[in-house]
């Protein structure tokens, strides 16, 4: 079964006022993502929330790869 990061992300009004958070916690999906691009290690970030798991942060990490798909322009090569 493929990795799914949709079974890792949730939003519920009654969690942190409706941010998306990873599955299970009151970790919000921004706050792993802002450690993962300030270059946080994987298990300094899990150390720091223990509630999270090894898949909270590759969701995190797919989540933001699935979105950029849609968002981002296709760059052209620069001349050589």
């Amino acid at each position: 079964m493929a990795f799914r990061w949709q079974d890792h992300i949730v939003r519920d009004p009654e969690i942190c006022g409706g941010l998306p958070t990873m599955k299970g916690t009151r970790v919000l999906l921004r706050q792993v993502l802002a450690d993962v691009a300030n270059g946080t290690m994987a298990t300094d970030i899990i150390a720091a929330y223990p509630s999270l798991r090894p898949d909270h942060i590759r969701a995190a990490i797919a989540f933001a790869a699935n979105s950029a798909k849609d968002d981002l322009p296709v760059l052209d090569k620069p001349a050589a």
